[in-house]
């Protein structure tokens, strides 16, 4: 189908060659090149791209498919194909994604703002007066579970650091805050939750600066995200990678920021360059599957997950703001083609018409059904693509 070929931004990409220009790295050596990047196997996106129109250059991200999953209360978690499944329910975990990326945009259109709203109401009533907080509401506005200290409650804590600082009125921005410091009195004894907080707590402090409630979460993150390196061939701090593992890297950077600590920001450039180097295979991405990669996994593996991508496009954007360094706008270069089609089962992973993520790559092409994270993920890429576009 063709409505799944196209390239739905300005982004640098020539819809009608499948040409990239800009910035490139061979992530197994380093070496920067500054070229033209074609695909590194026929995707469909780069042939049946060529017999688009020139007007697709100039669409902009599409939030429909967001949009058709939200209603009165929050985002519904999953999808049949298309179509919301609202007997699932609601999570935390995608409230908070949807609250990160409807942040990010710059000029929201009035449906974006309406999201965001819901979105950060529901983040903030998840919450508990000592800061723990719940995940899942069933479609009768019913919490499903107790309050915890999970991944939930770590994106939560992400969420309200981004909208604290990011949210496009006043009063959002406040009542961010005051969540925040509620959830960041607690403290998860799981590395990926304190992962997920170290995010939100960095961004913070970058608009508030000496935000005494994300200092000490940074202070005590570090040392729970960053474990001692397996080995020397295996720097990564746990025996395997596992979900969304570029988000390690993205809070040293942000932990090192903000505590003003070198050696912090070096160790997460040093993880970053050995995760673009285990995750890209004949310059493209070939990212870690769901059931994990260890130092003896050959790829690729099956079943790829977006959230992954999006990770490393939000680490590559924070690892070029740090160090200005341009093969970091490569690794999201990257990760954008992944999603075009640019993979390892060269199968475009998101339809343009309506903003739908598909939900995993696999070995035979995809997972056809469009839920929350892959939407979201999705959109948070485009979202760093676009900025990149900008600076150019």
């Amino acid at each position: 189908m063709s409505t799944h070929d196209t390239n739905p931004l300005n982004i640098g990409i020539d819809v009608t060659t499948g040409v990239t220009t800009g910035v490139t790295t061979d992530f197994t050596t380093g070496d920067v090149a500054s070229a033209e990047v074609t695909a590194s196997h026929p995707t469909p996106s780069n042939i049946a791209s060529r017999h688009l129109s020139s007007h697709a250059k100039r669409l902009g991200p599409v939030f429909d498919h967001l949009d058709a999953l939200t209603d009165e209360r929050s985002v519904f978690e999953h999808a049949l194909y298309a179509v919301p499944r609202p007997e699932h329910g609601y999570c935390v975990d995608d409230a908070a994604r949807a609250l990160v990326v409807t942040c990010r945009e710059p000029q929201p259109k009035l449906a974006v703002l309406r999201m965001h709203d819901r979105y950060l109401d529901f983040v903030l009533a998840a919450l508990g007066s000592d800061g723990s907080c719940r995940n899942r509401m069933s479609i009768d506005g019913r919490w499903r579970d107790e309050p915890g200290l999970g991944d939930w409650w770590g994106r939560a804590v992400w969420g309200l650091g981004i909208a604290a600082v990011h949210s496009p009125v006043v009063g959002q921005r406040a009542r961010a805050l005051a969540g925040f410091r509620i959830a960041a009195q607690k403290r998860s004894p799981f590395a990926r939750a304190m992962t997920f907080a170290a995010l939100g707590a960095g961004e913070l402090l970058r608009g508030r600066p000496g935000e005494p409630a994300a200092l000490a979460l940074l202070r005590d993150a570090v040392p729970i995200i960053d474990g001692a390196p397996v080995s020397a061939s295996w720097p990564w701090p746990e025996p395997r990678l596992r979900y969304a593992n570029a988000a390690v890297v993205e809070a040293l950077l942000l932990a090192g920021e903000g505590l003003r600590d070198k050696a912090v920001s070096a160790r997460g450039i040093e993880l970053l360059t050995f995760l673009m180097r285990v995750e890209t295979c004949q310059s493209h991405l070939s990212v870690t599957p769901v059931s994990g990669r260890g130092p003896s996994d050959l790829g690729p593996g099956f079943d790829q997950q977006p959230i992954e991508v999006a990770a490393i496009a939000d680490a590559c954007a924070t690892a070029y703001r740090v160090t200005t360094d341009p093969r970091w706008l490569a690794g999201i270069n990257l990760a954008w083609r992944w999603f075009l089609g640019d993979n390892d089962s060269a199968t475009p992973m998101f339809d343009p018409t309506t903003g739908g993520g598909y939900d995993g790559l696999q070995l035979s092409g995809r997972n056809l059904n469009q839920g929350a994270e892959s939407t979201l993920a999705m959109l948070s890429t485009a979202q760093h693509v676009r900025r990149v576009q900008e600076l150019r």
